[in-house]
């Protein structure tokens, strides 16, 4: 392997053709293989990098089969077996969370399932779609899952729901969908700056479409003359580049928030990509530009501001599914002094919902990230003052990087270990408290919504014979003090 760059990418791509092609990385600016990993052939969408230590790969099913389905997960700086988890069912996309805590996965069935990486537990598993699921997406803030389906469908399900384990089964809490789509829907984008409720999906039906995911509504929508097979974002999240069925990539620009219109329909005419002979299969950015694959067996990435190609990989091995961008430090191994005290945590995904405590194989990779530890330490509800001064007690100026590695105890894992353990406790007081005003919300917008309904029938109770009788004696009635109040208006305040 060659000599990888701290501050360089790597290009990770498959294919879904065989098994037997596996996982290909190569030097993004170079263009030198950086490494293969065997047996993986994996459906689009398919693919993700966990926190930039792990690969995680939705594998095909075998034709045939009721289920063959598997999800493979390998360390990316070890040289070991992955990690093969069998579902109940074949898996096509993926998603997981920005903290790489949950696992989200979508079945041709139309069944989508969520699972706690570093147990394996499977938290929710529901019926999401009709049709088959294309594609998944967290929310950048981690709050919601978008989900896109074979028929055009899109819906937003909240992440508090589904963390609600009291009963695995039971379907989430659907906050949004829509049928704007006539056909496949094939991508999925999240904005990630000042408009970070900004969902951008495409489709088979030639049409991209923009929308405010927290509301439901559709902003804007941009039309093409052929099937959009692939998008992505530019960086800057200004232009937007849509690959299509024939190997054109349409760019255009992105007008996030400057008009709310959803019967507004873009005419400009967008700025073509042409070099790829088959469908675009799959885009993506790294700090040296736009990458596309397509089923013609190659990867371009292309100067977006000169509009040439830069480089050109070949992938004869078969058209590409799926591909990422990762760092190459990702890649390196890490020697025992490099360790630090703790680790992020992955383990074999369950097929059916377990106990919490159950046991299974796991891969543990040395990172700045969190410790789960296998036998978790049970906290007490405290005082915020006296647990960050527990914390600071058990934290050392100093401490060995080997320790760990050994079994060994010290003061700082513990304190770290204090520090994850408060940090789940106060992720799951938010988790009730949110779900409570979600419940909240939702009786007041049923109340309003009973509150409209009754005025917009006032009108016509009012223009009816009874009602206009009513009105007149509410009205006359006190004003007629002195006097004795007539029959009927005795008998209706009797009433």
């Amino acid at each position: 392997m060659q000599i990888m760059g701290k501050g360089r990418d790597a290009l990770v791509v498959c294919s879904d053709k065989s098994m037997g092609i596996g996982i290909t990385i190569w030097d993004v600016d170079t263009g030198d293989h950086l490494l293969h990993i065997p047996t993986c052939a994996s459906p689009s969408h398919g693919l993700l990098c966990l926190r930039n230590h792990f690969l995680v790969a939705s594998q095909i099913h075998r034709h045939g089969s009721v289920g063959g389905g598997a999800i493979f997960i390998w360390a990316l700086n070890k040289p070991q077996l992955p990690l093969r988890s069998y579902p109940v069912e074949a898996i096509g996309p993926l998603s997981c969370t920005k903290d790489g805590i949950y696992l989200a996965g979508g079945a041709l069935s139309g069944n989508a399932y969520l699972w706690e990486i570093a147990n394996g537990r499977l938290l929710k598993t529901w019926h999401a779609h009709d049709k088959s699921l294309n594609c998944l997406l967290f929310s950048n803030d981690d709050s919601l899952l978008i989900s896109g389906s074979n028929d055009g469908m899109i819906c937003v399900w909240s992440v508090i729901s589904l963390l609600d384990t009291a009963d695995s089964g039971s379907l989430p809490s659907l906050l949004h969908y829509s049928s704007e789509h006539r056909s496949s829907v094939t991508g999925l984008l999240n904005t990630s700056g000042s408009s970070s409720s900004v969902l951008v999906s495409s489709s088979l039906d030639g049409t991209c479409k923009v929308w405010d995911f927290v509301s439901g509504r559709l902003i804007q929508t941009q039309v093409y003359p052929l099937a959009i097979t692939a998008i992505v974002l530019d960086p800057g999240e200004q232009l937007l580049f849509c690959g299509s069925v024939d190997g054109r990539i349409f760019v255009n620009r992105l007008d996030i928030g400057l008009l709310e219109d959803p019967f507004f329909v873009a005419e400009d005419q967008p700025v073509v990509l042409k070099e790829h002979n088959g469908a675009i299969t799959a885009l993506a950015f790294s700090e040296s530009g736009l990458i596309s694959a397509s089923e013609d067996c190659t990867i371009c990435m292309w100067d977006v501001v000169n509009l040439v190609i830069i480089r050109k990989f070949d992938h004869r091995k078969g058209a590409v599914t799926n591909m990422t961008v990762i760092p190459q430090s990702s890649l390196l191994s890490v020697s025992n002094h490099q360790r630090v005290s703790n680790g992020f945590y992955v383990s074999l995904l369950d097929k059916y919902p377990q106990p919490a405590n159950s046991s299974k194989g796991r891969i543990t990779l040395p990172s700045s990230c969190c410790s789960f530890k296998e036998n978790q330490i049970s906290l007490d509800f405290r005082s915020t003052d006296s647990l960050n001064q527990h914390i600071s007690d058990l934290e050392l100026p100093r401490f060995s990087f080997s320790a760990l590695e050994y079994g060994q105890k010290d003061g700082t894992p513990a304190a770290m270990q204090m520090k994850v353990e408060t940090c789940i406790e106060n992720r799951i007081w938010a988790t009730r408290m949110t779900k409570h005003v979600m419940e909240m919300n939702k009786h007041l917008q049923s109340r309003l919504l009973d509150l409209m309904q009754c005025r917009l029938l006032w009108p016509t109770e009012i223009d009816t014979p009874t009602s206009r009788k009513r009105k007149m004696l509410k009205i006359e009635s006190p004003l007629l003090q002195g006097e004795e109040e007539p029959q009927s208006s005795t008998k209706f305040h009797d009433e």
